[in-house]
C-alpha cells in the first residue's frame, strides 16, 4: 500500500519542483537566456505558435539574443509578440533577424527579482506541504479502515516527511542558486 502513496507523492513533488525550475528560467538575470521566450507565442498564419518553432535562437553575446526566423514572413509576428509580452525588452528588427539586447539590471531591479524568486520558492514549498498533508490524510484513513497497522502508519508518515524534507531542500537550493545568479553583476 505504502509504495503507491510515496510514488504518487514523489511524482507530484517532482512536478512542483519542475514547475518552479521552469518559472525560474523565465526570470531574466541580466544575461541573455533563450528561456525568457518560452512562454511567448507569435501569431503565425492564424495560429499561436511558440517562437522556438518559428526561428533559430542564438546567444552571440552575454547580453544579446538573436532570433532568426526560418520564414521571413514570421518576422513581424515574432516582433509583435515580443513587444506584447512582459519581458520588457524592445526587439530590434533589421529586416532579417530580431535582436534582443538585455540591459544591465539596476540594484533595485535585482532586489525585486530576488523577492519574486523567493515568493515563487515559498509557493512551491506550500505546494509540497499540501502534497504531504494529502498523503498523511490517506495514510490515516487507511489505518482507520484497518488496511494498515499503527506501526505501518508511523513508518509511512515518517517516510512522507523525509520525502517532503528532501524536496523542500531542493527548493531551497533552487532559490539560492537563482538568487546568486541574479545578484551576480
Amino acid at each position: 500500500m505504502m509504495g503507491d502513496y510515496l510514488l504518487d507523492a514523489e511524482e507530484r513533488m517532482e512536478k512542483t519542483l519542475g514547475n518552479l525550475t521552469e518559472e525560474y528560467v523565465t526570470i531574466r538575470a541580466g544575461r541573455a537566456n533563450p528561456g525568457v521566450l518560452n512562454r511567448i507565442t507569435a501569431d503565425y498564419y492564424g495560429s499561436p505558435t511558440p517562437i522556438q518553432q518559428l526561428a533559430n535562437i542564438s546567444v552571440p553575446e552575454a547580453r544579446m539574443l538573436v532570433i532568426q526566423p526560418w520564414d521571413k514572413a514570421a518576422l513581424k509576428a515574432i516582433e509583435r509578440a515580443i513587444q506584447a509580452s512582459d519581458i520588457g525588452i524592445n526587439p530590434n528588427n533589421d529586416g532579417s533577424v530580431i535582436r534582443l539586447v538585455f540591459p544591465e539590471l539596476t540594484e533595485e531591479r535585482r532586489k525585486d527579482l530576488v523577492k519574486d524568486v523567493k515568493k515563487k520558492g515559498e509557493n512551491a514549498k506550500v505546494a509540497l506541504r499540501n502534497i504531504r498533508r494529502d498523503v498523511v490524510d490517506s495514510i490515516k484513513k487507511a489505518q482507520k479502515a484497518g488496511e494498515i497497522t499503527e506501526d505501518d502508519q508511523k513508518k509511512d508518515e515518517e517516510a512522507i516527511q523525509k520525502l517532503t524534507d528532501k524536496f523542500v531542500e531542493k527548493v531551497e537550493k533552487a532559490i539560492e542558486e537563482k538568487t546568486k545568479e541574479i545578484m551576480t553583476v
